[in-house]
């Protein structure tokens, strides 16, 4: 049968549509539990959190926020979502490395806290999540991430600059989704350069990992609320690169190549 004719039949748009529509009206309830627990577990992690930071230090605060983020991974369990890793023996051990990712969701991050816990991941992101949401504005502000004004791009850079340092000096890992934000129908958005340039140019010795994200933009695929149900998402990690083995062009163009063309319709 010519897949084309098929995909064009206006009867397969109209049992496409029911078909969204009746999981859209069973998620409804099945959101409003996830959410309430998703919340709940935000409110517990957040003093758990400030003890481990201001009484233990940093290790006992990483895994604070470890756990935090497998219970989250748990939550989506609640709407049927799987999730699935590959190619973690990739990447290489006790040097710097700067994680590179397409963007679809918020469990892009908790996924790779969790999944990637041992490399130690810390975040560029936007200021705005620095403030006012229980655990995850605590541990942007004292994990080690960073956060930028998209609408200043004077100030983003210094402070890009610091993560990298930080991560040549401790040996961690940054994680930057060069998209900017984050698609909302799985087709990726043009990369920007600036912000992995400048960490590859303070952090000399790190590594590259390209990442592929798949079918996390399907759990927001209604908008907020409710969640879209029975999603399998995909972490693809793709051989590492040595900054120091590039030129810059060259190492952003085979960074952005290998990642679009990992991601799934």
């Amino acid at each position: 049968m010519n897949r084309s004719k098929t995909t064009k039949n206006p009867n397969n748009f109209i049992l496409l549509a029911q078909i969204l529509s009746m999981e859209k009206l069973i998620s409804y309830p099945i959101s409003a539990l996830a959410f309430v627990v998703f919340f709940l577990v935000l409110i517990i992690f957040h003093p758990i959190q400030w003890i481990c930071l201001n009484l233990f230090g940093y290790q006992a605060h990483k895994k604070s926020v470890d756990y935090l983020n497998f219970c989250l991974l748990r939550v989506g369990h609640l709407v049927g979502t799987t999730f699935k890793v590959e190619g973690r023996e990739l990447i290489p051990e006790g040097v710097p490395l700067i994680m590179v990712a397409n963007h679809q969701s918020l469990y892009d991050i908790i996924g790779i806290i969790w999944f990637l816990r041992r490399f130690h991941p810390k975040f560029v992101s936007k200021k705005e999540l620095g403030k006012g949401i229980p655990s995850v504005s605590f541990n942007l502000r004292h994990g080690g991430s960073v956060l930028i004004d998209r609408k200043d791009p004077k100030q983003a850079l210094p402070v890009i600059k610091q993560m990298g340092e930080y991560i040549q000096t401790h040996h961690r890992s940054a994680v930057i989704f060069p998209e900017g934000t984050r698609s909302r129908n799985g087709k990726p958005k043009a990369f920007a350069p600036n912000g992995l340039k400048i960490l590859c140019k303070y952090a000399p010795s790190a590594y590259v990992v390209p990442i592929t994200i798949n079918n996390s933009w399907k759990m927001v695929k209604f908008g907020f609320f409710p969640l879209g149900l029975g999603n399998h998402l995909t972490f693809t990690i793709h051989q590492p690169m040595a900054v120091s083995a590039y030129d810059f062009d060259t190492l952003f163009t085979q960074t952005e190549s290998v990642i679009t063309q990992s991601i799934k319709p």
